[in-house]
C-alpha cells in the first residue's frame, strides 16, 4: 500500500485554514490544492472554469439523491447527460480529482468536503481548524481593510453558513462536527506555525508508518 498521505483541511472563514495548510506543505514538501482544484476539474470536463468557479463550495437547490448511488455512474464524460446543476456536476467533477490527487501523490486539500470524499482512504489525515470570533474578525479586517467593522462580521457569518450548507447538503454529515475530523485545532490559541508543526508531524508518523 501506499504511503502517500492527504491531509485534509475544512476552516472557519477567517481562521488562518488556508495559510496553515500553505505552511504544513512547505514543512512537508508537498503541494496544496485549493482553487487549483476548480482549475482542474475545467479540464476534465466541457464546462468552462469562469462557470464554475460561481458554483464553487456552494450547494445546489435540489437534492443530488443520485450521487449516493456512487461517482462511477457519473465520470466527467458524462457529466452533460444528466440534467444536474452546475454547483452539482463542480462537486462530482472536483470529488474525482481529489480521488486521483491521492492516489497519486501526498497533498494538502483545502476545504472542497475533502474529508467525506476520501472517507475510505486510509491514508487521509482530515483536519478542522477554528477561532475565536475576534480572533477571526481581525484576521478578515487585516485581509480587506476596505470592509466596515459590521460587514465584515456578516462576509464571517455569511461565508460560515455556505460553507455548513454546502458539506452538510454534499455529505448528510453535519460540518464542524468533531468525529468528522481527526485533528481539530484553535488557531488563536495555538498559532499558525504551531498548527502548521502539528499537522506536519501528525502527518509523518502516517508516512512512515
Amino acid at each position: 500500500m501506499s504511503n502517500n498521505v492527504v491531509i485534509t483541511i475544512a476552516r472557519q472563514y477567517g481562521s488562518g485554514g488556508r495559510e496553515i495548510g500553505e505552511k504544513t506543505a512547505e514543512l512537508l514538501k508537498i503541494p496544496t490544492y485549493d482553487k487549483e482544484l476548480i482549475t482542474m476539474a475545467s479540464q476534465g470536463s466541457n464546462i468552462h472554469e469562469t462557470v464554475l468557479e460561481k458554483a464553487d463550495e456552494t450547494a445546489a437547490n435540489s437534492l443530488l439523491y443520485t450521487l449516493a448511488m456512487g461517482s462511477n455512474m457519473f465520470g466527467a464524460a458524462h457529466l452533460g447527460s444528466y440534467n444536474l446543476p452546475i454547483n452539482d456536476k463542480l462537486f462530482i467533477l472536483q470529488s474525482d480529482v481529489i480521488r486521483e490527487i491521492a492516489e497519486k501523490e501526498s497533498a494538502i486539500i483545502i476545504g472542497r468536503c475533502g474529508d467525506y470524499v476520501l472517507r475510505n482512504n486510509p491514508n487521509r489525515l482530515s483536519v478542522f481548524i477554528y477561532a475565536d470570533l475576534e480572533i477571526r474578525k481581525k484576521r478578515v479586517e487585516e485581509r480587506h481593510p476596505e470592509l466596515k467593522p459590521s460587514e465584515i462580521l456578516d462576509v464571517i457569518n455569511k461565508t460560515d453558513r455556505r460553507r455548513t450548507s454546502y458539506y452538510n447538503f454534499y455529505t448528510g454529515g453535519k460540518w464542524g462536527k468533531y468525529d468528522n475530523y481527526h485533528l481539530a485545532l484553535d488557531s488563536g490559541k495555538l498559532g499558525i506555525d504551531t498548527c502548521a508543526k502539528i499537522i506536519a508531524d501528525a502527518a509523518q508518523l502516517l508516512m512512515n508508518k
